[in-house]
């Protein structure tokens, strides 16, 4: 009997479902070591020697594993193909060869990106060694890391506030947050407006939009400026004087890799990026796709070549481009994994019977259908356009040159399978150059620049990978702890920092800015890139960090001013001590009522978010602000449970789009 070694029951059921009679197949249940919770566990005198011990919950799963590697023949370490993997696959090496009667030489570590049959057998037939260098990655990020919240914690208790902890990648994407609400704070809008004319035809009418005067862009900053422009435009005649036409092709989307398929499924699903990861993993486990946790577009030729196949059968063969498209990694990280995200066998489509029932069989199709989607489209032909501009000329003392342009579709190409956008085919007027055209009306319409949007997930995301903050494993992660730790809020969708946040941000950026500046963190997250290769040494890369970092800590928790939290007012007295006024707080589960006198008066209450508007269904309560067990944001009736109203959308936007209905 052969024993295999992996992390989660589920990967382990997929695996039996294909392995024969002479495997076992067993699951760690995750990490079966790490540091430990109630110390430091890093030696920094004996060079960052880390104390590794047994994690507490996994000692049955230690036991069950160490009894029955005595009786197997092979013994095969099959964790995911990563750092964390890597590491998983040492720890259980340790456990096993702890034990005097086993035969080190039957541990073997086998690595396979896909849970298929073919895969696994391949795998099981070309066992390597532990890769170390892979793991020393692993050790130096957990160090660094354990370092840097264990020492900043204790500060933030002492400067700001009891309960508080920081992170080196979650407190840079709260400082992004952070910044971004202050450039939105600090926005000046300034006016702009855009003129167009409804020009005519034979029976055909269209728009055109101004966009030069006297050759140079139009640019117009009041009602004034309009005001002439308009009275010029109503009195001119209107000439095609130009008519452009070019073709255009578009290449289909590179296949998904970890941050563009967390983006996608935030853009189209609006799902946050650790139900991503979560549905993911699981489609992974079940031997539907390939690894999930990769920042490479690669893809394996015998994958390719399905996907070719399928396409010449399914769609034809003008939506085969003659070579098979390659795509290149744009990632500024290393890679942790050797493909895209794929489908492990194309002609499977949610379409047909899904393998997967239960509560995880809708969102699993969701996924796939996106993944599947992304995948066959990377090997399509292009979408051509043929792209046409109406350049219309108007004159009286100035010369006035309005455009109105679009496009039509020759060939869909990839996106037959994505559909076309609604610009796609616009009406645009059968015209000839020198055509004279008739007036309908001028409009003038007054606009105003916007500030730049606050993040949600997908584009934070996008903004750390462009950054090189963060790799594939760490964005749900980073993402979940800053919404737990009451850094940030999100409400529909998007970012803000909370004060609390925002106390924290600017604590450790004033005193610690080398080790939370945008590149010193990218440069540290590609220095432990280069423990995995073999190019630097871990301990080296701490002891640099570590001196200047110690150093700052003394000066810092000697010289710096405690932090005042700018709390929230109600405008109400303290109900227990008469002198105080009530404020919103946040703690360790989220905002709550409180004196400002604390910790003189120890008054607290319940805080109700209310958001400004009766319940649509009940027309007497409240509609406030709710959370799920799983702190996912809705909005109900504060006369629950009288009135069961429920909604995951904002019911304030349904207000303004009746207003603009009306």
């Amino acid at each position: 009997m052969n024993l295999i070694i992996v992390e989660s029951p589920t990967k382990a059921r997929t695996l039996n479902r294909f392995l024969g009679k002479d495997y076992s197949v067993e699951a760690t249940m995750g990490h079966i070591k790490d540091l430990p919770k109630s110390k430091l566990g890093v030696d920094v005198e004996n060079n960052f020697e880390p104390d590794y011990v047994r994690v507490d919950k996994r000692k049955k799963e230690i036991k069950k594993i160490k009894d029955l590697a005595k009786k197997a023949d092979g013994i095969y370490l099959a964790s995911d193909p990563d750092r964390e993997g890597e590491a998983i696959a040492a720890h259980v090496q340790e456990e096993i060869s702890s034990q005097k009667t086993i035969d080190k030489n039957k541990i073997k570590r086998i690595s396979f990106h896909e849970i298929t049959k073919s895969a696994v057998e391949e795998a099981i037939s070309h066992p390597h060694e532990i890769d170390f260098a892979l793991v020393d990655a692993q050790i130096a990020r957990r160090v660094l890391d354990r370092l840097v919240g264990y020492k900043l914690s204790p500060l933030l208790w002492k400067k700001v506030r009891r309960g508080l902890s920081a992170g080196r990648v979650q407190t840079v994407a709260v400082r992004l947050i952070v910044e971004r609400q202050r450039e939105i704070e600090a926005f000046n809008p300034v006016e702009y407006w855009i003129i167009s004319a409804d020009l005519k035809k034979d029976n055909q009418q269209f728009v055109a939009e101004l966009k030069k005067i006297d050759g140079k862009k139009a640019e117009i900053g009041n009602k004034s400026e309009a005001g002439k422009i308009v009275s010029d435009l109503e009195k001119s005649d209107y000439q095609i004087s130009e008519i452009q036409r070019r073709e255009v092709r578009k290449r289909p989307w590179a296949p998904l890799i970890t941050s563009t398929m967390t983006r996608s499924a935030a853009s189209i699903m609006g799902w946050s990026s650790k139900k991503t990861m979560t549905v993911a993993q699981r489609l992974y486990e079940e031997g539907l796709i390939t690894y999930h946790r990769t920042d490479s577009t690669n893809l394996s030729k015998s994958a390719v070549s399905q996907a070719r196949s399928l396409i010449k059968s399914e769609y034809g063969s003008n939506y085969l481009p003659e070579q098979p498209r390659i795509y290149k990694t744009k990632s500024k990280g290393a890679q942790e994994a050797h493909e895209a995200i794929r489908p492990t066998d194309s002609t499977v489509t949610p379409k047909g019977e899904w393998p997967i029932k239960g509560s995880f069989a809708t969102d699993t199709t969701k996924l796939y259908d996106l993944i599947w989607k992304r995948f066959i489209a990377s090997q399509m032909s292009d979408t051509v356009y043929d792209r046409t501009s109406i350049i219309v000329e108007a004159k009286v003392d100035k010369v006035y040159e309005l455009r109105v342009s679009g496009q039509i579709v020759k060939f869909d190409g990839w996106r037959k399978l994505f559909g076309l956008s609604s610009d796609d085919d616009p009406q645009l007027p059968e015209v000839e150059k020198g055509d004279n055209l008739e007036l309908k009306k001028v409009s003038s319409e007054q606009k105003f620049t916007t500030p730049p949007p606050a993040y949600n997930e997908a584009s934070l995301i996008k903004m750390l990978e462009s950054l090189g903050i963060g790799r594939p494993s760490t964005y749900a992660p980073t993402i979940s702890t800053i919404q737990d730790r009451n850094y940030v809020e999100k409400t529909d969708g998007k970012f803000a920092p909370t004060t609390v946040g925002i106390a924290v941000a600017d604590f450790l950026v004033k005193h610690f800015n080398e080790v939370f500046e945008y590149g010193f963190t990218a440069e540290m997250e590609n220095d432990l890139d280069r423990v995995a290769t073999g190019q630097k040494d871990w301990r080296k890369i701490l002891s640099e960090f570590w001196g200047p970092f110690v150093k700052k800590l003394e000066t810092t928790e000697e010289k710096a001013q405690r932090v005042k939290i700018e709390y929230e007012k109600l405008g109400k007295k303290c109900p227990e001590c008469k002198e105080g006024e009530l404020v919103v707080r946040i703690g360790r589960f989220g905002k709550f009522i409180s004196c400002d006198r604390f910790p003189d008066c120890k008054y607290t209450d319940k805080y109700v978010d209310k958001i400004g508007m009766k319940c649509p269904d009940c027309k007497k309560g409240d509609v406030i602000v709710k959370k799920t067990k799983k702190g996912r944001q809705f909005y109900g009736c504060s006369r629950y449970p009288k009135c069961e109203y429920a909604s995951w959308k904002d019911p304030r936007q349904k207000d303004k789009e009746n207003e603009k209905e009306k």
